[in-house]
């Protein structure tokens, strides 16, 4: 049997791990581990146009499947690409591992061709980000870095000289079984009965999740019915919590909807489930809070906390529910539950009156059609910016819809690459792109790969020819609209032309036929709809502390936002509120 090199032993190590595929565009130094990819069966190379793509979606891979992705990226400029995507997969705490390729080891620190430091570049996006200076640090060092990534949520970079990546791997190397998912974290004994006394104590109980309330549906309603608390959530908690809920006031925040601001502030205890909902503005100020976080750094740095519980949201709860007294009192829930009802009433008008022969079209309106005709199993990724507005307030949870986007970091052009990484989990899997024309044509050439791979990737292009939440964010300090308008092309023809599906809607009439349309095509497709950029939106709740930083207006321009569907779940829910 022929010896290994160092790549082939760092390609037989992630293929241990569970790594199906990595993204990256191949290159100089990077190419005897792209070389080693091409002889093993049980790992694909992903060939993207640029490689911040391949970081997008080897995060959303990763946030998909709850398993290990990789991205790879050249010397210098190459792998220096790669750092907006690590960044946002790893504030999204998705396990991803970036090899970050390296100019010849005896160049390093004299100034060579394409250098720079990925040890310093990455250091602020990674749990592990080190060089593998001597075939003697494989296998251990690849290793560490994987079960940084896994055990920690996030990110690790190892970075790899191309002479070293060449070399002979070491003999006897010491490789062992690596972890590969992550434990359940229990608070203690003690933290529970401090918990449960405080909500024995309390009158009025109000829970508030995040994404850490994934896989915690169960534990959260059960608990929300023997203490008869509202249920709010943050963004990144909709598609966890939403659905199936009696409990549901909405989202509070900048893109918040409902009554879950009124139900954080009106509150005598707030527990935070699984958030690090970072708007502590529409957080309150005198209740008492509590907050309950897997990870111990996330504790305490957007309120002042009464209690922090240092541990999983299900397994807190499975703790806890069992303890606390059973409350009968429900009027505090269905104040929150009517305050919720009548909210979505008054703004689900602003865009259903005349929507329909609304021309330029009501983004809204597109947001609405979509989420009826999309499938119940499908994958959403969202462009930031104002296709986040639409996804908050149109997009309706059921359990089985995933929802991804850069809600964490806030990156422009996310939608695409991350749909990519989706789609390339699961082929059969309805997987449906919200892009801005902003987004879009940030990264635009990368809609050559779903060509490419023959991804049945649906692009539904909201092009309002704008960057519309920077115009938001201009009119809040008082500034005229400036460097914010696209000369944008015809995208369905560029589309075509690129060997897609596409199709272009301007007026509302053509939009349910083009989506079908679109949605039965076998391979990748993009409809181009021309949106109303007047079409903005505004929170709930507003106060001075709350614009700093943000798209924030009350200009007649801006509607008030719809729904959808979320205003039939709300009037379901007050089916529980007793009658007078």
């Amino acid at each position: 049997m022929a010896k290994q090199n160092v790549s082939e032993q760092f390609v037989d190590i992630l293929v241990r791990a569970g790594v199906k595929r990595l993204y990256g565009v191949v290159g100089d130094s990077l190419n005897p581990v792209v070389d080693a990819v091409r002889r093993n069966a049980a790992i694909d190379w992903i060939q993207v146009r640029h490689e911040e793509t391949a970081a997008f979606a080897a995060g959303a891979e990763a946030q998909i499947t709850g398993t290990l992705a990789a991205c790879a990226g050249s010397c210098g400029p190459g792998n220096l690409h790669l750092i907006n995507g690590l960044y946002d997969a790893h504030r999204s705490m998705a396990p991803v591992l970036a090899l970050a390729s390296h100019i010849p080891s005896s160049e390093i620190g004299l100034g060579y061709f394409q250098e720079t430091h990925p040890e310093l570049l990455f250091q602020e996006c990674s749990h592990y980000n080190e060089m593998i200076s001597n075939p003697q640090q494989m296998p251990r060092l690849l290793q560490s870095a994987i079960q940084h990534a896994i055990g920690r949520g996030g990110v690790s970079v190892v970075s790899m000289p191309g002479d070293i990546a060449s070399q002979p791997a070491p003999e006897k190397s010491i490789e062992h079984a690596l972890v590969t998912a992550r434990p359940t974290v229990r608070p203690g004994d003690e933290d529970i009965e401090k918990l449960r006394r405080m909500v024995d104590d309390a009158k009025r109980v109000t829970l508030f999740c995040g994404s850490g309330t994934a896989g915690a549906h169960a534990e959260v309603m059960e608990f929300a019915e023997r203490v008869k608390a509202p249920v709010g959530h943050a963004l990144r908690g909709k598609e966890w919590i939403q659905y199936d809920n009696p409990y549901d006031v909405g989202m509070s925040g900048l893109l918040g909807y409902g009554a879950a601001y009124e139900a954080t502030n009106e509150c005598d205890l707030l527990i935070l489930l699984g958030t690090d909902f970072p708007y502590n503005a529409f957080l309150p100020t005198d209740v008492k809070i509590v907050q309950v976080d897997v990870r111990p750094e996330h504790l305490g740095r957007r309120s002042k906390l009464d209690l922090a519980i240092w541990g999983d949201v299900r397994e807190t709860l499975r703790c806890l529910t069992p303890q606390v007294k059973l409350k009968t009192d429900r009027k505090f829930l269905d104040r929150m539950l009517k305050k919720h009802a009548d909210a979505l009433e008054g703004v689900v008008k602003a865009y259903t009156r005349k929507v329909e022969k609304h021309v330029p079209i009501h983004p809204e309106y597109v947001a609405s059609v979509l989420d009826e005709l999309a499938d119940d199993d499908a994958v959403f990724t969202v462009d930031t910016g104002m296709c986040n507005v639409w996804a908050a307030r149109y997009l309706s949870p059921n359990g089985k819809r995933r929802v991804i986007g850069s809600f964490s970091h806030g990156s422009m052009a996310n939608a695409l690459p991350q749909a990519i990484g989706a789609q390339f989990v699961d082929r059969n899997r309805q997987v449906v792109s919200m892009s801005g024309d902003g987004g879009f044509t940030m990264l635009m050439g990368d809609f050559l790969t779903l060509v490419q791979y023959d991804l049945p990737v649906k692009v539904v292009l909201f092009n309002n020819s704008s960057l519309s939440m920077v115009e938001l964010e201009m009119l809040v300090a008082g500034l005229p609209s400036f460097g914010t308008t696209n000369k944008n092309p015809d995208f369905a023809a560029v589309a075509r032309a690129s060997g897609a599906y596409g199709v272009r809607v301007e007026k509302p009439k053509q939009l349910e036929g083009a989506l079908k349309d679109a949605f039965k095509h076998k391979g990748p497709a993009l409809v181009d709809v021309v949106t109303d950029p007047n079409a903005l939106s505004i929170p709930p709740k507003i106060s001075a502390d709350m614009v700093t930083g943000f798209a924030l207006s009350a200009s007649k321009i801006v509607l008030d936002g719809g729904v959808g569907r979320m205003l039939q779940m709300a009037r379901s829910n007050l089916r529980n509120v007793p009658r007078p």
